[in-house]
C-alpha cells in the first residue's frame, strides 16, 4: 500500500502542477452570529487559497436575514401573515399587522443604523415614537423598576444623557427581536436570528425529523433561502460547495441550502463539516443524509478537504480519503487515511474577503458592557493555538480533535497573521476564539505586538490559572486586551476538583481582580447541575459569584446547565462520577447528550431559575446586598460561605508563576 503525501509535498502542488483546477464555494447556512463572520469560511477559505485553489465564500445566514430586514421581505412577511386566519393569529402578529406601515416604512432605516451606514438616525430612535414598540419593549418597565428610577426615562441608569448611539442600538435591537418573533409565531415556528430549527437536529439519533422538514413545502424562510442559494451558484459557478455547520441551529439551514443545489445543479460535489458534524455525527450511519451531500468530513477540515477535493478531481482513490463519511452502494462507509494533518502553523491566514464586512449589524441585546460583545461589533476572529493545553476537564470532550490536538504558532506569525488582517478588513478588533488561550502563547503575543508597535484591541477565552499574575494582566492590558472570559464553572472548591478544572475560587478570585484592575472587563462561564452537586453546593457557589461581582472581579456572567456528552470524561466514566447513564436511543444520526441518574436527586431545572435571575441583576449592578436565597420562590438552606470569603482571598498576595 503506498505511503500517505506528507503536508510538506502537499503543499508544493498549485493547480499547473497537478493541484485539482476546483472552485470551491464555502458557505455559512443560517443561523449564525449577526454581527461579524462566522470564522470556519473565512479560515477555509484562507487555507485553500494557499494552496493554490480558486476558494470563495459567501454568508447566506447575513444573507437571509437581509431578505427579511428588508421592505420587499415585510411585504412578503404581511402576506403570509394574512394567510393565516384571523381568530388564529397571536397577539404579537395581530399587533405587528395593525402597525405595519410604521414597520415597513423604519425597517431599512433602522438596518442602515446598526450597519453604521446612518448614524444620525440614532437621535430619532432615542427620543422615541420612530418605531413601533411591540412586546419586547416591556423590558423597559422593567428595568425603571428594578433600578427604581420613578424617571419617565427607564434606560437614563444606563446611558446617561449621552449616550445617544447605544441607546438607539439596544432600542432598535428590540424591535428587530420584536420582528423575529412575529416571524416565529406566523410564519415558521422553528426561525430565531441566531439558531434556526435547533430541536430538530440537536442530539437526534433518528434523522426523520430533519428529513420531514426537508420535505415540506418550504416557509417564506426556505423559500428566500433558496434563492439566494441559486444566487451565489451564478454568482461564483462553483464545482464544489462546502456547508460549515458549527451549531445544531445550522443545520436545516444547511441542508435546505445542499436540497436546493442539488436540485439546480445535479453534478455539484457538496461536503458537510464543522463543529455539529465532529461532536454529534461521529458514528454517522444514516444513508439518507447523502441525498443532500456527497462527504461529510470530520475534525480540523484542511487535510480531509486536500484528499477530497483531490480524489473528486480523479487524482486520488476513494480509500485514501481522511477521516471522510460517503455513501457506497447504498450504505455509509467511513475512510480514514492515515495522513498527518496541515499542522497548524501552515494553514494559512484567514481572509475575509468575498464576505460584506459593512452589511454586519451591530446589535446590543443586552446592557451589560461585557457581555454586549458577542453581539456587538465586528470581530476579526483568530486563533492562538489549536486545541487545548489543560484538556483535563471531566465536562468537556477533551478526547476530541478540537481539544485534545494541542499545536502553537509562533508569537512572530500571530502577529503577521494578524497584521495581515488588518490590512484586508481595515479593522483592528480580533477575538482570539481558543478553548482556553495558553498564558505563554499570550504573554509572547503581547511582547511582539508591543515590539512592533501593532496596535489592536482584542479578547479571548483562558483558564483562570495562577500563571496569570498581575504583572501578566498588566502586560496583556497594555498589548489591547479589553476583555477576558473563562471558566468558574461550579463555583465550589470541592466540585471543582472532582472536575478537574485545575483551578480554586480564590485563585479565580485573584487572577480575575488583577485584569479588572487594569481595567479589563471580566467574564464568568458558570455551571449547574453537574453530578452529585446538592442545594447547598449551589446556594454556595452563587454566594460567591455575588462576592466576586461585588468586589469587582467580575462584570458579567452566563449559567449553563451541565450536560453530559458521550465524549466527555463524565460520559466515558460515569462511575467516577457517581452516577450512572441512560442508555442512548438507538438510530444512525446525531449521538452526543447522554441522560443520566443523580443520587443526590437535585431538582436542578427548579434551581436554575433563581441562578439566571440573580446574575441578570448583579450584572446590572442590583442585589448585591441581598441574601441569595431571596433569588428563589421556595425555601433553602443558608449559605455555609463566610461573608468575607473573596475579600480574604483578594488580600493574599499571588504566587510567582
Amino acid at each position: 500500500m503506498p505511503g500517505p503525501t506528507s503536508p510538506s509535498a502537499a503543499a508544493t502542488h498549485d493547480s499547473a502542477a497537478g493541484r485539482p483546477g476546483l472552485r470551491v464555494l464555502s458557505v455559512i447556512p443560517p443561523m449564525t452570529q449577526l454581527n461579524t463572520p462566522y470564522p470556519s469560511t473565512a479560515y477555509l477559505t484562507g487555507f485553500l487559497r494557499s494552496r493554490g485553489f480558486d476558494a470563495r465564500q459567501c454568508d447566506l445566514a447575513l444573507g437571509l436575514v437581509l431578505a427579511l430586514l428588508s421592505r420587499p421581505g415585510l411585504e412578503a412577511v404581511r402576506a403570509e401573515l394574512l394567510l393565516v386566519p384571523a381568530k388564529s393569529r397571536s397577539a404579537r402578529v395581530a399587533a405587528f399587522l395593525s402597525r405595519f406601515e410604521a414597520y415597513r416604512d423604519s425597517v431599512e432605516r433602522v438596518v442602515a443604523f446598526l450597519q453604521g451606514r446612518d448614524p444620525t438616525l440614532a437621535h430619532r430612535i432615542s427620543m422615541g415614537g420612530f418605531l413601533p414598540e411591540g412586546e419586547r419593549f416591556r423590558m423597559l418597565d422593567a428595568y425603571a423598576a428594578g433600578v427604581g428610577a420613578g424617571d419617565a426615562d427607564p434606560l437614563a441608569w444606563a446611558f446617561g444623557s449621552l449616550g445617544q448611539s447605544d441607546r438607539a442600538r439596544h432600542l432598535a435591537t428590540l424591535y428587530l427581536n420584536d420582528i423575529a418573533d412575529v416571524i416565529k409565531d406566523g410564519i415558521d415556528p422553528r426561525f430565531e436570528f441566531v439558531r434556526y430549527a435547533e430541536k430538530i437536529a440537536a442530539s437526534q439519533a433518528s434523522f426523520d425529523p430533519l428529513a420531514q422538514a426537508l420535505a415540506e413545502p418550504p416557509t417564506l424562510l426556505g423559500r428566500l433561502l433558496g434563492q439566494l442559494a441559486l444566487k451565489a451558484l451564478v454568482e461564483h459557478e462553483p464545482d464544489v460547495l462546502l456547508l460549515s455547520v458549527p451549531f445544531p441551529g445550522a443545520v436545516f439551514g444547511a441542508l435546505r441550502i445542499a436540497q436546493v443545489c442539488k436540485a439546480a445543479r445535479p453534478g455539484l460535489r457538496i461536503a458537510l463539516g464543522g463543529g455539529f458534524v465532529n461532536t454529534e455525527l461521529r458514528e454517522l450511519a444514516e444513508p439518507r443524509l447523502f441525498d443532500y451531500v456527497d462527504a461529510v468530513t470530520l475534525d480540523a477540515g484542511e487535510r480531509p478537504l486536500l484528499a477530497l477535493l483531490e480524489h473528486w478531481a480523479g487524482q486520488r482513490g476513494a480509500q485514501r480519503l481522511v477521516r471522510t463519511f460517503t455513501r457506497v452502494d447504498g450504505a455509509v462507509r467511513y475512510t480514514n487515511w492515515a495522513e498527518p494533518d496541515v499542522p497548524f502553523a501552515e494553514v494559512g491566514t484567514p481572509t475575509w474577503d468575498g464576505l460584506p464586512l459593512a452589511q454586519y449589524l451591530s446589535l446590543l441585546d443586552m446592557l451589560n458592557p461585557m457581555h454586549r460583545l458577542w453581539s456587538d461589533g465586528r470581530w476579526n476572529k483568530l486563533t492562538v493555538a489549536h486545541g487545548c493545553y489543560w484538556k483535563k476537564c471531566s465536562f468537556c470532550d477533551v478526547g476530541l480533535d478540537y481539544i485534545g490536538r494541542y499545536e502553537t504558532a509562533s508569537a512572530e506569525l500571530l502577529v503577521d497573521r494578524i497584521e495581515a488582517i488588518v490590512a484586508e478588513t481595515g479593522q483592528t478588533g480580533f477575538h482570539f476564539v481558543d478553548e482556553a488561550a495558553p498564558p505563554k502563547a499570550l504573554k509572547a503575543l503581547a511582547q511582539e505586538l508591543l515590539k512592533r508597535g501593532t496596535r489592536i484591541s482584542w479578547w479571548g477565552n483562558v483558564r483562570f490559572e495562577k500563571t496569570f499574575t498581575p504583572e501578566l494582566a498588566e502586560l496583556l492590558a497594555q498589548s489591547g486586551c479589553i476583555a477576558i472570559t473563562g471558566g468558574l464553572e461550579v463555583a465550589s472548591d470541592r466540585l471543582l476538583e472532582l472536575m478537574q478544572k485545575g483551578v480554586t475560587v480564590d485563585q479565580v478570585a485573584r487572577v480575575t481582580k488583577a485584569f479588572a484592575d487594569q481595567g479589563v472587563l471580566v467574564h464568568a462561564y458558570l455551571m449547574y447541575g453537574f453530578p452529585t452537586q446538592t442545594e447547598q453546593d449551589t446556594v454556595d457557589a452563587l454566594e460567591l459569584v455575588r462576592q466576586l461581582f461585588a468586589a469587582g472581579c467580575l462584570h458579567s456572567g452566563f449559567w449553563h446547565r451541565f450536560v453530559c456528552t458521550v465524549h466527555s470524561p463524565v460520559g466515558k466514566r460515569p462511575q467516577d462520577y457517581g452516577v450512572s447513564l441512560h442508555p442512548l436511543p438507538p438510530g444512525p444520526f446525531g449521538k452526543n447528550d447522554v441522560g443520566f441518574d443523580d443520587p443526590t436527586g437535585t431538582d436542578h431545572d427548579a434551581l436554575g431559575v433563581g441562578l439566571k435571575k440573580a446574575l441578570y441583576n448583579y450584572m446590572h449592578g442590583l442585589g448585591l446586598d441581598e441574601d441569595v436565597r431571596a433569588w428563589w420562590e421556595f425555601p433553602l438552606p443558608k449559605a455555609r460561605v463566610a461573608k468575607r470569603r473573596i475579600e480574604r482571598a483578594l488580600r493574599v498576595a499571588p504566587a510567582v508563576a
